[in-house]
């Protein structure tokens, strides 16, 4: 039974995705009902495997061989242990919230079944992800969630700056999927299997550290493509082209996050590799820094949200780089509820103002939209690590742990990124939702409303999630259960001389460092004792390198694509291409063949005597060879 409930958690959104892609013109008024009850299908039908794990079970089934090789065989299966049912929680439900926000965002949309369609086909790509017993089947999603993340982003493909963006994910992604492949090509080589059961216990008799290591960075390189670490983040901001609902769904329970989920997935093989360890754990911290100070800057609601996400999910790398892997999942879990929120009350920002963006054209907003402000600070004060908010006890975890586990500088790297974090979250909250409007009567022009019931119950949902989502994190008879359940199958990464610090201490400074973010953006904004304009006046060489975010789309395109696309467009086509292959290999044969018919063609006279002649000639010469070669 339990084997059948499994396999429709993944075929429920994948039945929903065929209705609304083969009959979308017939269920286009019913494509985001059907679409949302396919994904809660599969969270309810989901609560039963995870309720085998909680009671100390893992599920795992195989329903046939997938690839029947003779020394590798691959099956079809599905498993799901505390690392999966972790991920299966968040997929189905924060995607279920956002299924039934998107009936009301895109109501009217002309392409409305097509976008219900993708939604449930992307859910599907990342169940098979979480829940695929093997790296051949996680790669299945991989590829499958990278392919709906292409189609989404440029849902508006009619616009170029959507249909560029869509290009944009989906060729980044190809560059670290290359290092995925690798990584598992390395593992099949070693094991003679891509099944977790098959490696993950055999792995310290098989893999040396130099083995280890390299299997490491090479799925790490996939890791950040996909969760869009430093330097293959430069999609992530593009994204926002697509519809919110989307940007949503990608930045808070899918695509992002899988490379975290496969790295703690590989927590044996990553235990190994010391160095594998630190690369991803300083990656994890510089991108986290170093994404803020961009989101300081910027005015598009979106674009600082897309910002934040991935500073944070330089947080969750330094929790799995560091070793502390329950701590990244936790902050994989609570980022979920509070950045999903983020970008629904964006989305209820922007369906409410007919799609404006800049926060320069808001302010005071909290008078029309009282329940979004509400949400939209519960998020922020989440994401910014204030208690007893969900985000709190993630981060401080993560933070913790880098501590305690010897690295210091990223520690100090991690608060620093915490102040920066608050301060950008409130500059946002306090320039949409209070303060004067800046436009007077821009708001009466558009006619702005609080954001319909439908969209507005999800947003509340995942509003309780952020302000109780992290309880789990707490010490509940001297064991935290997260952490309790989470470290059966990813345990941390054994410390010689772990430090001690007290936890008063950890808690006061990152409680600290979120609360100067907020004053600061509280003088700044609201106050106004110094204004933004006269900071960015006096830094201004910062705040334009800030504004424009280090000008690496420019170096990029000046020193990547210009170059790639001269030696494509006048070597590889005009002459590899067009000359070599097509004149010189394609017409060149044919040009050869034609030749050797044209004097061939002599012998064919319409005479017998000719052919005679010509078959005794044959017959003297193969005569004399042949005697020659007897003598």
């Amino acid at each position: 039974m339990m084997s059948v409930i499994l396999l429709f958690v993944v075929l429920a959104p994948l039945t929903g995705f065929l209705i609304n892609g083969l009959f979308g013109k017939w269920t286009k008024p019913y494509a985001g009902v059907i679409a949302s009850l396919a994904l809660a299908t599969s969270f309810i039908l989901g609560l039963f495997p995870i309720m085998s794990v909680l009671n100390g079970h893992i599920v795992e089934y195989t329903y046939y061989t997938w690839l029947p090789f003779k020394e590798v065989s691959v099956p079809f299966g599905l498993r799901v242990d505390a690392l999966s049912a972790v991920m299966l929680f968040v997929v189905t439900f924060v995607s279920t919230m956002i299924h039934i926000y998107s009936i009301g965002y895109m109501h009217g949309d002309k392409g409305y079944s097509r976008f219900f369609a993708y939604l449930n086909l992307f859910v599907t790509s990342m169940l098979l992800l979480v829940l695929g017993n093997s790296y051949l089947l996680m790669f299945v999603g991989w590829e499958g969630v990278g392919l709906c993340s292409y189609l989404l982003i440029g849902f508006w493909y009619e616009k170029d700056t959507a249909s560029d963006a869509g290009e944009k994910a989906f060729v980044v992604n190809r560059i670290g999927d290359a290092g995925f492949i690798i990584g598992v090509l390395f593992i099949i080589y070693h094991f003679g299997s891509a099944t977790y059961s098959n490696i993950f216990p055999r792995a310290h008799q098989v893999l040396n550290t130099t083995s280890a290591t390299i299997i490491g960075l090479a799925l790490f390189l996939g890791a950040m493509g996909k969760s869009a670490q430093f330097p293959l983040y430069i999609w992530l901001t593009d994204a926002m082209e697509g519809p919110t609902p989307v940007s949503s769904l990608i930045h808070a329970a899918t695509m992002v996050t899988a490379g975290v989920y496969m790295v703690a997935r590989s927590n044996v093989i990553y235990s190994m590799a010391p160095i594998a360890q630190e690369v991803v754990a300083s990656i994890g911290a510089f991108t986290a820094f170093y994404a803020a100070t961009m989101a300081l800057t910027h005015k598009d609601i979106k674009r600082i949200l897309a910002y934040s996400t991935l500073s944070q999910l330089g947080y969750m790398f330094i929790g799995v780089g560091v070793g502390a892997y329950w701590t990244g999942m936790f902050h994989l879990m609570t980022h979920a509820f509070f950045k999903g929120l983020l970008f629904l009350g964006a989305g209820a920002v922007m369906h409410s103002m007919r799609g404006l963006l800049s926060i320069d054209l808001m302010g005071g907003l909290k008078k029309y939209m009282p329940q979004t402000a509400a949400l939209m600070v519960i998020a922020s004060l989440a994401i910014s690590g204030i208690p007893p908010f969900a985000g709190f006890f993630s981060k401080d975890a993560i933070l913790a742990h880098a501590l305690e586990f010897g690295h210091p500088y990223i520690w100090i790297v991690g608060e620093v990124t915490a102040f920066l974090t608050a301060f950008y979250m409130f500059r946002f909250v306090f320039s949409v939702f209070y303060g004067e409007e800046k436009v007077p009567g821009l708001y009466h022009e558009l006619h702005t409303h609080e954001a319909p019931s439908v969209m507005t119950i999800p947003m509340w949902v995942l509003g309780i999630m952020s302000i109780i989502g992290g309880l789990v994190g707490l010490h509940i008879g001297g064991v935290i259960p997260f952490k309790h359940l989470v470290t059966q199958i990813a345990p941390s990464t054994p410390i010689a001389d772990k430090a001690e610090y007290p936890e008063s201490l950890l808690i006061g400074v990152s409680v600290t460092m979120g609360l100067l973010g907020i004053f600061s953006a509280w003088i700044i904004y609201i106050k106004k004792l110094i204004t933004a304009e006269k900071i960015a006046k006096t830094f201004k060489p910062i705040y334009t390198l800030l504004a424009n975010t280090y000008y690496v789309d420019e170096f990029v395109y000046c020193c990547i694509v210009k170059p790639f696309w001269w030696i494509s467009t006048n070597l590889l086509w005009k002459i590899v291409d067009v000359e070599i292959i097509d004149k010189g290999g394609v017409d060149g044969t044919g040009w050869v063949a034609g030749r050797i018919g044209y004097l061939l063609r002599f012998l064919q006279t319409g005479f017998i005597n000719n052919y005679a002649y010509w078959i005794s000639f044959g017959i003297i010469v193969l005569s004399g060879w042949y005697i020659v070669k007897i003598i």
